[in-house]
């Protein structure tokens, strides 16, 4: 009897997805307009190249040889722990809604875990422990405001965050006891959306906060926490505005670690000593971004990242004698959150390359050895055959190099490929090469080749370069891509007859600009939460957002800049768009509202272009839920078959 309930569910729930017609039917959440129907054979097709799984390492456990994670079993990414490489990473958290970042073990005892969530997308999130004796999960904020950024304390008895609870703009900075919600106060109250704790100090008395102006502009404060007293400890140039990021205490809490850009194009990994103000430079011959650092419980050792022309290269430096050590050799590729294990012997890190998808690894620095704890699916694929990426660089209009990868498609494609390019977000973004995810399936059974841009403000080329879109210098990156046309034109086994442009968040914005300023260029275009009038952007976008875009975008309160800004927007020159253009949306989208994708189908559809229009009412920037991921995956395939390949 329990064998035929069982089969008749599973009747059931494939009646439920694909309809009585063998057709994928979008779900209860899924707004789809213009979208013809997607039959089950497609889904049969792509669906492995839908099944790509990774594993994020979070936190070291305090004591044991542990670590929590974040992945995917279901629909959502939600907390796991792994108690070995290659254990068994047994789930924690249950949630409708993905579990995001700030998963950290209490650091005395590892009795429980912080971790941040918020409701469909909207980035309002919430602070939640996790008790591993009781499995009761508490929450210790509000259930309202955006909060931000969780940082114990050493000694594990509280938790300093940034909230937006006083006026749902203004980031102040509260600390609460990990046991005691009720507790929770405001250590300081603050101006500005920006601000942001990066460390306590040793004895649990100050904090480290960093505040950003823009991607290009930020400080770091010293906060007292009894007084809410705080104090400026980077400088503020007269001439050009500086980066001071990854802010951490030394151990004895006379001097601070962090990165900074100040009189570099790079961001350098420096040392502040608080009793002089004096400030270091640690790598002076390093010309790349360090992006990230880690300092060992014993303050022997800082771990860091650099950001090598994309790839990513671990470096240990020795704080007394402010060398470098060598480090264990690890696979080529993207590394993030680096974090050293209690023992100030062994590092955590996230790693992935072209054939692989991000997976937590260790590195022993006493022993050298390197270990992969997390082995995430890629849907039976063997994905070393996958398309390995190849830096190209083109001459844009103004005569500069820009930079870009090149996947291409497997010899068993003859012939011209036709090209995908998909322009990352930010803007103050960089495409790096790691997994490429759901595109490998466009690169491996279709035969497209795709072509990932760093146009002009992208990071990673120096902070120059990063400003080169800022403001009036907006349509130059549209050039960029203009000059990537003409030189695929001169490739012998690239298409330009066959070129389609896609891209998500600021890459929508600029997928949308090239639709209308370079229409006869392209075959079509796939927008993804871009905004697609800065003016409305701006006006619209959450409170606590506004004046860091307005940095970047510039100030559409200003009437030269309004009136720059609306000649300029995609939303204004539609009737250019004649090529067939697919608009995905979240509608609780935070950043970009998804009033910027609805006026922008309202206006091309009166151009009698075909338009398809996918909203995820449960989704906010991007789609965090498999069974809309995939819709729109499925949906996104067709789409380039349709108008791309025929």
């Amino acid at each position: 009897m329990k064998c035929c309930l069982r089969l008749l569910a599973v009747i059931l729930l494939t009646t439920l997805a694909f309809g009585q017609s063998d057709e994928i039917v979008p779900n209860e959440n899924l707004v789809a307009e213009g979208i013809p129907k997607i039959p089950a054979s497609l889904a049969e097709s792509v669906g492995r190249y839908s099944e790509f799984r990774t594993a994020g390492f979070a936190s070291w456990h305090p004591t044991k040889r542990e670590m929590l994670i974040v992945t995917r079993f279901a629909d959502t990414a939600q907390v796991h722990q792994v108690k070995f490489p290659g254990g068994a990473r047994t789930q924690l958290t249950f949630f409708r809604d993905a579990v995001r970042s700030g998963i950290f073990y209490e650091p005395v005892k590892g009795d429980s875990f912080v971790f941040l969530k918020d409701i469909g997308g909207g980035e309002f999130f919430q602070l939640y422990r996790y008790d591993f004796a009781s499995g009761d999960i508490t929450l210790l904020t509000d259930g309202k405001s955006r909060n931000t950024d969780p940082q114990w304390s050493y000694q594990g008895d509280r938790i300093a965050f940034g909230s937006t609870r006083r006026n749902g703009n203004d980031v102040d900075i509260w600390v609460v006891s990990a046991t005691d919600p009720a507790s929770a106060r405001m250590a300081a109250q603050l101006e500005g959306g920006g601000w942001a704790v990066s460390d306590w100090s040793p004895d649990g008395r100050q904090l480290l906060l960093t505040n950003g102006v823009s991607a290009a502009e930020s400080y770091v404060w010293l906060l007292d926490i009894a007084s809410g007293k705080k104090e400026l400890l980077t400088p503020k140039p007269a001439a050009e505005t500086a980066a001071y990021s990854n802010a951490k205490f030394a151990k004895d809490g006379r001097g601070v670690y962090l990165t900074s850009d100040q009189d570099s194009e790079f961001a350098r990994l420096a040392f502040l000593d608080l009793a002089s103000r004096k400030t270091t430079v640690l790598t002076p011959a390093l010309n790349w971004d360090v992006d990230e650092l880690d300092l060992s419980s014993d303050g022997r050792w800082i771990a860091f990242e650099a950001n090598e022309d994309g790839i990513s290269v671990l470096h240990v430096l020795d704080t007394g004698t402010r060398k470098e050590i060598p480090v264990p050799k690890l696979p080529l590729g993207v590394m993030w959150g680096i974090r050293w294990r209690s023992n100030s012997r062994e590092l955590g890190l996230n790693l992935s390359s072209a054939s692989q998808p991000y997976d937590a690894y260790s590195v022993d620095m006493d022993s050298g050895k390197g270990e992969r704890w997390t082995f995430s699916e890629t849907g039976g694929l063997n994905t070393a055959g996958f398309a390995q990426p190849q830096l190209i660089h083109w001459k844009s209009w103004d005569g500069k190099s820009i930079a870009g990868f090149l996947f291409k498609p497997g010899s068993k494609f003859s012939g011209k490929h036709p090209v995908i390019i998909d322009i990352h977000g930010g803007p103050e973004g960089q495409f790096r090469p790691d997994f490429n995810g759901q595109d490998n399936y466009f690169m491996s059974e279709l035969g497209i080749a795709m072509i990932y841009p760093n146009v002009r403000g992208s990071t990673g080329y120096g902070k120059a370069f990063q400003k080169l879109d800022n403001g009036f210098l907006r349509e130059g990156s549209y050039k960029d891509i203009n000059s990537l046309l003409d030189w695929i034109q001169t490739q012998p086994d690239l298409d330009a007859g066959k070129v389609m442009i896609t891209g998500g968040s600021y890459g929508g914005f600029m997928t949308l600009a090239v639709a209308t300023n370079y229409n006869d260029r392209i075959c079509c275009s796939v927008d993804i939460v871009g905004p697609s009038n800065l003016v409305t952007f701006l006006e619209h976008t959450s409170g606590y957002r506004q004046d860091l875009r307005r940095v970047e975008y510039g100030d559409e309160r200003d009437p030269k800049m309004r009136e720059f800004l609306e000649r300029i927007a995609p939303a204004n020159k539609a009737k250019n768009i004649t090529k067939p253009l697919f608009v995905v949306a979240g509608q609780n989208d935070p950043r970009v509202p998804a009033s910027e994708s609805a006026q922008m189908v309202a206006v091309v559809r009166k151009n009698g272009t075909p338009v398809w229009w996918l909203l995820g009412k449960d989704e906010g920037h991007g789609f965090a839920k498999k069974k809309n991921r995939d819709y729109q995956f499925y949906a996104t395939v067709m789409f380039v078959k349709e108008y791309l390949l025929k």
